[in-house]
């Protein structure tokens, strides 16, 4: 926790007591259903929060701004963001029903109001439009890209962000970059938090 607030000076008393409660919950819930992998629980601030509100660096939301979380997996980046941005709706859908069960009992725990959840494929999600898709390294760009555009609402003239795609990758991308026929605009996550497990890490925003 003390990690996160080395980056964010700006959280309320009601946002530090529920970024607090996430390592108790998720090393709780891990016993029962494995959602994280055991090396990691102990760097959840780092590898797990402190990267998914990576995003919140690089984009403000609006309130009232819908945000969709593609295979949120144990809710990375869903509920660190929806924690950050109590006025933005997130739905965090997953194929795997137990990872969701997770999801949905911490952001009961800890009071979250503005989650959702389906327990859905992401290419299955039919009549629902979202201001932004957001994921972590759960497919190829390429992919991510055909099951997201057709859930992103149409931005408004001049709007800053535009609707779009933002996912958290990692690794050499220039292959995937290519194979994918994008260009999206890439952001060096070292840049914004200098650390080492940040070092080969990117935000990717790709504008619908």
């Amino acid at each position: 926790m003390e990690l996160i607030r080395q980056y964010f000076s700006d959280f309320t008393m009601e946002q530090i007591r529920q970024f607090s409660m996430l390592e108790p919950l998720y090393r709780e819930w891990n016993e029962k259903i494995n959602v994280i992998s055991r090396k990691d629980m102990d760097g959840l601030y780092e590898k797990h929060v402190l990267h998914s509100l990576s995003i919140e660096a690089a984009f403000e939301f609006k309130a009232g701004t819908s945000i969709a979380d593609l295979g949120t997996g144990g809710g990375f980046p869903g509920i660190p963001l929806a924690i950050y941005f109590p006025g933005v709706q997130f739905h965090l859908v997953d194929s795997i029903g137990k990872k969701l069960k997770v999801v949905e009992a911490i952001a009961g725990a800890i009071g979250l109001a503005n989650v959702t959840t389906q327990h859905s494929r992401m290419e299955a999600i039919r009549n629902r439009k979202f201001d932004f898709v957001v994921s972590r390294a759960v497919a190829p760009l390429k992919e991510l890209w055909q099951w997201s555009r057709p859930l992103l609402n149409k931005g408004r003239e001049g709007e800053n962000p535009a609707p779009g795609l933002i996912c958290l990758k990692g690794g050499d991308l220039a292959a995937e970059i290519q194979q994918s026929g994008l260009r999206p605009a890439i952001m060096e996550i070292s840049l914004l938090f200098d650390r080492d497990f940040f070092r080969d890490k990117y935000l990717l925003y790709i504008p619908r």
